[in-house]
Order: structure tokens, then C-alpha cells, then sequence
């Protein structure tokens, strides 16, 4: 027989949650993984931290997909921007990283 109180359903339902938490960390993780390696990239090439082009090309996907699953754009742009904001505050570390070792080498 299952349990179908309210205090087994909050069970069940928290436990939900908490492995959807543990797979967004896991997600994000992986993602600044890939921006490092954007910020890596663009550092040694010497591109700029931040692309506004690709930002808003994101951010309108970003929406788009939302919507679609009935989620409010507005949250879901905001959580992209949040996400912007750090992985172009990890490339202009890295670009600093990279000019700061670049000017050692040069002036040895």
C-alpha cells in the first residue's frame, strides 16, 4: 500500500527538487567548464571578455525556450543575465591573467 499523506507527497516531492538541484549544479558546473574555455580562448587571441551580439542572440533563445515550456521569459532572462555577468567577470580575469604573463615574458 502506498502512502499518499500530505507529509509522504512533501516527501517525494522535496526529494524531486533536490535531485533537479543537484542536476542544475552539475549543469552549471559543466557550462563555466565551457566558458573557461571561451575565456581561455579569447584571452590568448586577444577578443574582447564580453560579445553583446551573442548575448542578446542567447538571451532571445533563451525566452523562446521558456515560453515554450511555460516558464516566464522575464525569470529566465534574468537568470541568463545573472550567468552573463559571472562568466564575463571569469574571461576579463582571465584576459588580465594572460596580458599580466604576457607582459612578464616580454619585458624578462
Amino acid at each position: 500500500m502506498t502512502d499518499t499523506s500530505p507529509q509522504a507527497q512533501l516527501q517525494q516531492l522535496r526529494a524531486s527538487i533536490d535531485n533537479i538541484d543537484a542536476a542544475l549544479i552539475h549543469m552549471l558546473a559543466e557550462r563555466f567548464r565551457c566558458t573557461k574555455a571561451v575565456g581561455v580562448l579569447k584571452a590568448t587571441h586577444g577578443l574582447p571578455p564580453a560579445d553583446p551580439n551573442r548575448e542578446a542572440t542567447q538571451i532571445a533563445r533563451l525566452r523562446r525556450l521558456a515560453d515554450d515550456a511555460h516558464l516566464d521569459p522575464d525569470f529566465a532572462e534574468k537568470f541568463l543575465n545573472f550567468i552573463i555577468r559571472e562568466v564575463i567577470r571569469h574571461h576579463e580575469m582571465l584576459a588580465a591573467e594572460h596580458n599580466g604573463s604576457s607582459d612578464r615574458t616580454t619585458s624578462a
